[in-house]
């Protein structure tokens, strides 16, 4: 009997232009919560498509509890007990939670109809053993939250018995009572003998949940060792290949004129009486707990929402602002929280989308400069390090932190004043960061106006010269990086509603 339920040997992947992965190898205990992480283009998602049947690896071996297998799709990999909770959850919305659960694999009577009882009582008992019997096995999933659509991918993983599930970033789009309520999840999976390999780019959540991780560079295996024999500085230099002295790079810019002031926004039900200021040569960050109003403000500032009533003034004049075209004509830029379902065509080649914003710039009557397009899409692909094998590449193929630094490079061709960056780091791990951070310092230096919207209340300290406070879609408090309130605590007692006089 092998130690291991599953165990990868000397695998490795190409593709056009690409090794994807090097002679990687990896082994998963049974009842072990293993973690797996890389920065962005390190390997981690190529190997689990190798895993679960997507990919056909052309060297190496995969074994599950001590049995070689080849997996030729998917389905086989499910088959032998191997499933996969992804980042982007495949959810169908318009299906009930059993159709769901039972989709691609339907339980059927002996006459050839469906067995929806048996269905029902099999996808309730998966649910049961996550402590989720509160969900209606009925009820149409797109009424359900993120947190309890992951709850309903994960119960589909456990009444395939699966003696691996992979969770790929299972928490990059939840809110905090959500995350915790995973963690109970991932361990009461852990308790019944079921291994967690566990994706994330959160060094915190490795910590706390993990007994061992498993480091990637380049698509190859740097090392697996306890968590306990790690620190936050060995993992980190284990997974970027130095050392990171300063995780953020803040530089101070000189304030300059007021570039984008906007005077009591309203929206019905979502944007109440909101008035702010940002300026040239600053960030101003933008806190506020989950529903504060902080996406839909700047959704409003950018044309993609009807705003009732407001003033929006750039760079000192009026503007009307009724789509986002009016926008980028008026010198604003924004770089939204969702890269894949609007900042990019994924369809697309990295060079198409680098233009996307700016195509106008690029044109000669009705003819666009291809030669002009291809030197600009290098130059972008150079400076922001991105890694792809050529311009050429459908932007689908790159990992997310790649996939985010051409939806910025799409906006810096803009040429804007004003950069609304929402949640610019999520889901990217430590190294990527430092790049988007970067480029932040960068605009700010050319006296450009960054507006950065952030979940993350260390990046809004450490990178903000203001910042601005939203709760219920109102603005609460606008605290300069000199004042008293600067910190923490001050900035969640707004978020919470509380006064700082």
């Amino acid at each position: 009997m092998s130690e291991y339920v599953v165990e990868l040997k000397n695998v490795t992947k190409r593709f056009p232009g690409v090794v994807a992965l090097k002679d990687m190898s990896i082994q998963i205990r049974p009842g072990e919560i293993h973690g797996l992480i890389g920065e962005n283009g390190a390997g981690k998602s190529t190997l689990i498509k190798v895993l679960t049947g997507v990919y056909i690896p052309e060297e190496g071996e995969i074994y599950v509890s001590g049995e070689r297998k080849h997996f030729r799709n998917p389905v086989q990999a499910r088959s032998s007990g191997i499933a996969c909770v992804y980042q982007e959850l495949n959810i169908v919305p318009q299906l009930s939670v059993v159709d769901n659960i039972f989709i691609g694999r339907a339980l059927k009577k002996p006459s050839g109809l469906l067995d929806y009882r048996t269905m029902h009582e099999q996808a309730r008992s998966a649910l049961a053993e996550l402590g989720h019997e509160e969900i209606d096995t009925r009820i149409q999933c797109g009424k359900l939250g993120i947190g309890l659509q992951q709850m309903v991918e994960i119960a589909k993983a456990v009444s395939l018995d699966a003696k691996l599930i992979i969770m790929d970033e299972p928490t990059s789009s939840l809110g905090k009572q959500e995350v915790e309520q995973l963690m109970k999840t991932v361990r009461r999976l852990k308790e019944k003998g079921i291994a967690i390999l566990f994706v994330s780019h959160k060094l915190e959540e490795l910590f706390e949940l993990c007994e061992r991780v498993t480091v990637m560079r380049d698509g190859a295996h740097i090392l697996t060792d306890d968590v306990k024999n790690m620190t936050r500085d060995t993992l980190i230099q284990a997974m970027v290949g130095r050392t990171l002295d300063n995780l953020f790079p803040k530089v101070y810019g000189t304030k300059g004129e007021c570039f984008l002031k906007v005077e009591h926004l309203k929206e019905a039900g979502v944007l109440h009486d909101v008035s702010f200021e940002a300026y040239g040569g600053q960030i101003l960050g933008v806190a506020g707990l989950v529903g504060a109003g902080r996406t839909e403000t700047m959704r409003a500032i950018f044309g993609a929402d009807v705003l009732d009533s407001g003033k929006i003034y750039v760079k000192g004049r009026e503007v009307h602002i009724r789509q986002p075209k009016d926008a980028i004509r008026e010198g604003l830029a924004f770089l939204t929280e969702d890269r894949k379902g609007q900042g990019l065509v994924l369809s697309q080649p990295v060079q198409t989308n680098l233009i996307l914003a700016s195509m106008r710039l690029f044109r000669s009557g009705p003819f666009l400069r291809r030669a002009q397009i291809r030197d600009n899409s290098e130059r972008r692909v150079h400076s922001l390090r991105i890694k792809t094998p050529t311009i050429d590449e459908v932007v689908a193929q790159l990992s997310g932190g790649n996939q985010q630094k051409v939806v910025i490079g799409k906006w810096i061709n803009t040429e804007a004043d004003v950069y609304i960056f929402d949640e610019p780091t999520r889901g990217i791990d430590v190294g990527a960061k430092i790049e988007v951070y970067n480029v932040m310092n960068d605009l700010v230096r050319q006296g450009k106006c960054v507006i950065m919207v952030s979940s993350e209340m260390p990046e809004i300290l450490a990178m903000s010269d203001r910042v601005l406070v939203m709760r219920g879609g109102r603005v609460m408090a606008v605290i300069d990086r000199d004042s008293e309130h600067f910190n923490q605590e001050d900035i969640m007692k707004a978020a919470w509603g509380g006064s700082l006089q």
